[in-house]
């Protein structure tokens, strides 16, 4: 079975993250997985040249996860042989004075990749209802109409945010942006390995925040918080995948595969050239042949 469809949520069924792998079922040879990623990586750059050439969609892929589940390593490693001049990575962290003087999807639009681009969201407009369920005071301080206090946040506008962020991407999807969104499903056990690997190893000291250790006595309400984000916002058009982030390599490997799964659905190819435009060309390489 194929990547994509394996780890795909369809939104056709609620799905319960407790009963979604966080590792291979069986041990992969790193070196055989590393082989994989850099067939993968080649396919990618090639249809990245195809997707700049013909202009008409652009690809926006979003990751989220606990910490320590690997995004920036992730983003590195997969999207390593792309050209930078047509890819970029927007890092969202706790908006700023300005940003929250906006609707809270103004700083995610301003972002969007151009078409023939390649856009890579280390986390989203996601936090916005996965932070917020678990710390609803954030809330109170994000100058909202009627959210005064705590209480005046119930389900009812997680459920309405829920379908904003839906008819948001739908609006992009329409517009040509093809939105890959990985949650990057860790173990709570493994967070707590690499999380010591990051205090015992010198050169990982600095990845190393007391407040990541803080948000970890949260992670039942995390964990639920995703569930009900990736329930209600997978569609057909843009689903959610969630992908084993145990082993870092597997992971890797996975999420290669389904960006080049889903990119070779399109189809690309370069522009084709007119008959008229070939004669064009011909006559300036005759006239550049002709003045040398």
């Amino acid at each position: 079975m194929k990547a994509e469809k394996q780890f795909r949520v369809s939104g056709k069924e609620k799905i319960k993250l407790n009963e979604w792998a966080t590792a291979p079922k069986k041990a992969i040879a790193k070196g055989d997985i590393k082989k994989e990623i850099a067939k993968d990586i080649k396919f990618l750059k090639e249809n990245q040249e195809m997707l700049y050439a013909q202009d008409r969609r652009s690809v926006l892929i979003l990751f989220q996860a606990m910490d320590a589940a690997g995004k920036d390593s992730m983003i590195e490693h997969v999207m390593s042989g792309v050209n930078p001049q047509g890819c970029s990575v927007t890092s969202f962290k706790s908006p700023t004075s300005r940003e929250l003087d906006h609707d809270y999807l103004w700083r995610i639009h301003r972002e969007v990749p151009s078409r023939g681009d390649i856009k890579i969201f280390n986390r989203s407009h996601y936090e916005d209802v996965l932070i917020t369920r678990v710390h609803p005071e954030i809330l109170v301080g994000n100058h909202l109409p009627d959210i005064w206090d705590v209480k005046d946040i119930d389900e009812a506008f997680y459920q309405k945010r829920y379908k904003q962020i839906k008819h948001y991407e739908d609006y992009l999807a329409d517009q040509g942006v093809v939105i890959l969104k990985f949650f990057l499903h860790l173990s709570k056990e493994e967070q707590k390995k690499r999380f010591i690997r990051r205090i015992e190893i010198p050169e990982k000291n600095w990845k190393f925040s007391e407040a990541d250790v803080k948000e970890r006595q949260y992670w039942d309400q995390y964990q639920a918080a995703y569930e009900q984000a990736i329930n209600a916002t997978s569609t057909k058009v843009n689903p959610w995948y969630v992908i084993p982030a145990d082993d870092k390599w597997y992971s890797r490997h996975l999420v290669s595969e389904i960006i080049n799964e889903r990119i070779e659905e399109l189809n690309l190819s370069y522009p084709e050239v007119t008959d008229d435009r070939r004669v064009e060309l011909q006559n300036i390489l005759k006239a550049l042949e002709k003045n040398d």
